[in-house]
């Protein structure tokens, strides 16, 4: 009888873990999508990233990996069908649990490791970072991307047509 009631226990806690990290889950898997498609498709070492952060990170290990990556193929196919709207879908999944400093960090994170992938960041995906540490009031700085640095290649390249705001 006891083995019976330390298995529902102990289901009960694994579900309960799951409900309340579950949002966790979903901003987590849209801003990875976000830098993933920051340069118009998601490549096959993002995918490998992807699966790594699912079975390492403690917050998210508890779900299977294959829901974490249905959720990131959702925002994927999102913001490739329509980027201006899946883009702003996934900023709302992000800002809605990004409100303390240890989780946005923590999503910034995420999102260098995937962007780190190929073992190079591209300067849109600079960009979508730096964007999305301005969005969650992370000192981008911090975490080891260099402001000054990106300004200057961005201001110097002929590809990149926009004015940076003061």
């Amino acid at each position: 009888m006891s083995g019976l009631l330390n298995n529902f226990t102990h289901l009960f806690n694994e579900s309960q873990k799951k409900k309340q990290n579950r949002p966790f889950l979903n901003a987590a898997m849209a801003a990875c999508a976000m830098i993933s498609m920051s340069e118009g498709e998601v490549r096959f070492c993002d995918r490998i990233r992807l699966d790594q952060i699912l079975s390492a990170l403690e917050r998210l290990k508890i779900f299977d990996p294959h829901e974490g990556v249905e959720i990131f193929n959702d925002y994927t196919r999102k913001i490739g069908a329509s980027p201006k709207e899946g883009h702003a879908k996934a900023v709302a999944a992000v800002k809605k649990v990004a409100t303390d400093k240890t989780t946005a960090e923590l999503i910034v994170r995420l999102c260098l490791a995937i962007s780190l992938s190929d073992g190079k960041t591209s300067m849109v995906e600079q960009i979508e970072i730096v964007s999305l540490c301005s969005l969650l009031g992370v000192d981008a700085e911090l975490l080891g991307l260099d402001m000054q640095k990106l300004v200057s290649t961005i201001e110097a390249s002929d590809d990149i047509e926009f004015t940076l705001l003061p």
